[in-house]
């Protein structure tokens, strides 16, 4: 059978796609643009959204998994909602969804509770489904790289609390493995969720010391004022985007992002190797600046 992976071309998914390749899966994409889809000949490629019914439906002809991931946006949640319809529809019976950590608590964000309802959703519709709780990307800091470059200036506002940021290469990992876990299984698998966090744990004040060492000049923590980093994002996304972003920094900075007991140790032993870490990612910016 096949697994169709959505989100293939971004951060995550196209990692999740070479994975999937590489454990001899058989896979198929769904894509907006096939024109950014780089992927092996043996890969299919659909070329629509996650709102194209009828693309949809032909994405999930003959699936037998399904790898959900759909950006934040406006429509997010129909989005969410309308895919898990039509892969019942279509027979679909087991997922792995990425979802968000911390989407139980952070309730006020907007992509938080969309996630958090779509995982009610899945449980609710009887899905044999693997939920990835993701952290805060690692990757998501090439948005603010030039800041840090050019102006020695962290601008996250991510708080004293510490947040355990992850790899999205360690999160398309443990998707590969659960998609084909749940795709060989004999019988639908139960209902799992599990936390992608990094291996550390890191404040405002920490990031900023490890950009300046890795440089080797002075990196300041702008703060936890998340005003001009909210105007900032403004300039280059929607307005209702920016202040969601603004959101979720409030919600670093008052509460953290920090796992739980075993989770490092949990995703290191199904990976058998340790996790990226925030020092490997900035020293790669540093040898490329």
């Amino acid at each position: 059978m096949t697994i169709l992976v959505t989100g293939a071309t971004g951060r995550v998914g196209r990692h999740v796609v070479q994975q999937l390749v590489a454990r001899g899966a058989a896979v198929r994409v769904l894509v907006r643009d096939p024109s950014k889809a780089d992927f092996p000949a043996s890969v299919q490629v659909v070329q629509g959204d996650l709102l194209d019914i009828d693309s949809l439906r032909a994405a999930l002809t003959g699936v037998s998994t399904l790898f959900l991931l759909n950006a934040v946006a406006a429509d997010e949640f129909t989005q969410a909602l309308i895919t898990l319809n039509i892969a019942r529809e279509a027979g679909v019976e087991r997922l792995v969804y990425l979802s968000v950590l911390h989407s139980d608590r952070f309730a006020n964000v907007p992509h938080f509770a969309v996630k958090l309802g779509a995982e009610r959703m899945i449980e609710q519709m009887g899905f044999g489904a693997t939920i990835l709780r993701a952290s805060y990307f690692i990757d998501n800091e090439h948005m603010i790289k030039d800041v840090i470059l050019q102006h020695g200036l962290y601008p996250m506002p991510i708080g004293g609390k510490g947040i355990a940021m992850v790899d999205a290469r360690d999160i398309a990992e443990v998707a590969a493995i659960e998609l084909v876990r749940r795709e060989r299984a004999p019988a639908k698998l139960p209902l799992a969720t599990i936390n992608m966090v990094g291996p550390e744990t890191l404040t405002g004040a920490e990031v900023a010391a490890i950009w300046s060492d890795v440089l080797g000049r002075p990196v300041a923590y702008a703060g936890d004022d998340p005003t001009g980093f909210e105007q900032n994002l403004a300039t280059f996304m929607p307005k209702w985007m920016a202040y969601e972003m603004r959101l979720m920094a409030e919600r670093y900075v008052s509460d953290g992002m920090i796992p739980e007991a075993g989770d490092v140790a949990r995703l290191t032993g199904m990976l058998g190797r340790p996790l990226h870490t925030y020092r490997h990612f900035a020293a790669g910016i540093a040898r490329s600046a």
